[in-house]
């Protein structure tokens, strides 16, 4: 007979007791800890270079950007303009994208020493890099068209003081419809809606806040491309080409997918007819505001 056996027989005369063999404790729960806070990206602080400091912090000069949301018929419009001898219309380049970073609190100190702070050496680069760009092509000027530029219209606005601003248009429902049939599988009609929003309210914003700027409508440019080219030209102060209207003629950048329309369309080289304007009926209310504002709407 076991030991444990006769210890409970002697404890259960006594004290009517009896001892069992401790079940393991349960490992206790690890504490739950709040998710951690994404850090903050600092804001990029700059100067806004002076009339006369232009000459030693800039490369550019009078670079014309191109602003409009997404789906609103930018390549066509940089085909024809890349088809002028005199302007040079690459891809989308994305430079609001590149961002400096110090190696060391030294270097950093030293770029401070200089009056440089993160922001003015990023303007720095984005300006190397459209300079380099523009110099490979022999052309005069540049335009930049990348959609998400809308977002930084302030920063390229203080960047390049002597900066030219094309705004481009569309009905808010066609963009919103060409935005969800690029890629239905990403985003339904409702999303691609309210996304495609994002980037017209931005454009809008940055009408407001420029001065000097040029508006083309996508309706009225592929209606009767030459007349708007000709206003458009005028206001660049250049002459208008006719060759402009054949762009796959003289155009030899790469339509890139992922950096603009890459489809079939675009690539024929000629202007093309936009699709039939939305009734009144099509335009929900999400984007009934957007239509008033931009004189697509009664």
């Amino acid at each position: 007979m076991s030991l444990m056996r006769n210890l409970n027989r002697a404890l259960a005369a006594t004290t009517g007791l009896h001892v069992r063999k401790a079940a393991p404790v349960a490992p206790a729960a690890p504490k739950a800890t709040a998710p951690k806070q994404a850090a903050k990206k600092p804001t990029a602080v700059y100067r806004c270079p002076a009339p006369g400091d232009l000459a030693t912090d800039r490369l550019l000069r009078r670079p014309v950007f191109i602003m409009s949301p997404v789906r609103s018929g930018s390549t066509l419009l940089r085909m024809l303009l890349n088809a002028h001898p005199r302007l040079h219309s690459p891809h989308e380049l994305h430079i609001r994208r590149l961002e400096v970073g110090y190696g060391s609190k030294l270097s950093q100190k030293a770029m401070s020493a200089l009056d440089l702070e993160r922001g003015d050496l990023e303007h720095l680069l984005w300006d190397r890099v459209m300079h380099r760009e523009l110099v490979r092509s022999g052309k005069d000027f540049i335009v930049e068209k990348t959609p998400s530029n809308a977002f930084v219209y302030e920063r390229i606005r203080d960047c390049w003081p002597d900066a030219r601003f094309v705004f481009l248009l569309r009905h808010p429902v066609s963009i919103a419809q060409s935005w969800h049939e690029g890629d239905p599988g990403k985003r339904t009609r409702d999303e691609a809606a309210a996304d495609a929003l994002r980037y017209m309210k931005a454009v809008e914003r940055a009408r407001e806040g420029t001065t000097g700027g040029y508006t083309v409508r996508y309706e009225d440019l592929t209606a009767d491309a030459e007349k708007e080219l000709r206003g458009l030209c005028a206001y660049l102060d250049l002459d208008f080409e006719p060759s402009m209207l054949d762009y796959g003629r003289k155009d030899d950048a790469q339509v890139v997918k992922g950096l603009g329309d890459w489809r079939d369309k675009i690539r024929t080289g000629r202007v093309q007819a936009g699709r039939a304007l939305p009734t009144e009926e099509d335009i929900p209310d999400l984007l009934r505001p957007m239509c008033e504002a931009w004189g697509y709407s009664k």
